[in-house]
């Protein structure tokens, strides 16, 4: 297979429009809420398990590429990208339409929560154009440099699919 490159730069340009439009509206969805006449406060679980569907969906990934099961791998990270969509939307929803909840624990605890939390948003955020980035090198037949990023970037879009959940657990308590 060739490598497209000029596939890439077009889906590259993309990469960017959608970071900067996601990153945008979570730094503008505290600021501003909206009333649709929904309460939207039914989400948080349905986001917690999106990203856990995510985590394992990128575990059985992991596991097909390790075994050379290419097209298994394929479909697995589509799904991946799809509930990964899927919770953005809903996510970004949610906020413009929900006041925030504030954690409410103490101690060791608050630390253990605003670090995993922190490290979360920080690593979402930075994530995001990479996790598309090495998705358009698989797509344009770029293989050794999807290989190349993706072993980086795998494990910093588990830890966000997984601590998501932990963060959403934490929190329950106070919804």
């Amino acid at each position: 297979m060739t490598p497209n490159i000029a596939l890439e730069k077009k889906l590259n340009k993309w990469a960017y429009v959608v970071s900067a439009a996601v990153l945008l509206l979570v730094g503008l969805m505290r600021q501003y809420k909206f009333d649709l006449g929904v309460d939207f406060r039914f989400l948080p679980p349905f986001h917690a398990s999106l990203n856990a569907v995510t985590a394992i969906i990128l575990l059985i990934a992991f596991w097909h590429i390790k075994n050379g099961r290419v097209e298994q791998h394929r479909k697995a990270i589509y799904l991946a990208m799809a509930t990964s969509a899927l919770f953005l939307l809903s996510y970004v929803l949610y906020h413009f339409t929900t006041p925030e909840t504030k954690y409410g624990g103490e101690g060791t605890m608050r630390m253990i929560y605003f670090f995993l939390l922190i490290t979360h948003v920080i690593l979402a955020a930075v994530i995001l154009p990479f996790v598309l980035f090495t998705f358009t090198r698989a797509y344009t037949n770029q293989f050794e440099r999807h290989k190349k990023m993706a072993r980086w970037v795998f494990p910093l879009w588990l830890y966000v699919a997984i601590t998501g959940p932990i963060c959403y657990l934490m929190l329950k308590p106070y919804y």
